[in-house]
């Protein structure tokens, strides 16, 4: 079995990294290095088609809080959801209007910094 994964992983002689190997001096058949002891089939590779890091096999999956029995308390927990959502939402519009409000206030003392030095320029 492991000679037909050797031969399905070989390089062929037409591959540009087959080629320099050999300009360097490395037959066929032999590891890399000075002892020859390095691998003799490449790297096995995959194509990978998601954002997640490559250690990342695993899909991490939301935890679903169990029933508790009542029709209610399904609209109470869509209830939260959706306050959890307008709060992060808002949230967010305060940082921003205060990251705004933060840079008002340096190019207001910008300028009166500047009129302080040069009063007819500004």
């Amino acid at each position: 079995m492991e000679e037909r994964l050797s031969s399905s992983t070989t390089i062929h002689s037409s591959n540009i990294g087959f080629q320099l190997l050999k300009k360097q001096g490395w037959k066929e058949g032999t590891g890399l290095g000075i002892s020859e002891q390095g691998r003799l089939e490449p790297v096995e590779t995959h194509v990978k088609n998601n954002k997640r890091g490559l250690g990342a096999d695993k899909v991490k999956k939301k935890i679903v809080k169990p029933d508790r029995g009542a029709d209610s308390s399904k609209g109470d927990n869509k209830l939260e959801d959706l306050s959890k959502k307008k709060t992060k939402a808002l949230s967010k519009r305060m940082r921003k209007m205060q990251e705004l409000e933060k840079k008002m206030q340096e190019k207001e003392f910008e300028r009166a910094f500047f009129r302080e030095f040069w009063p007819d320029n500004v």
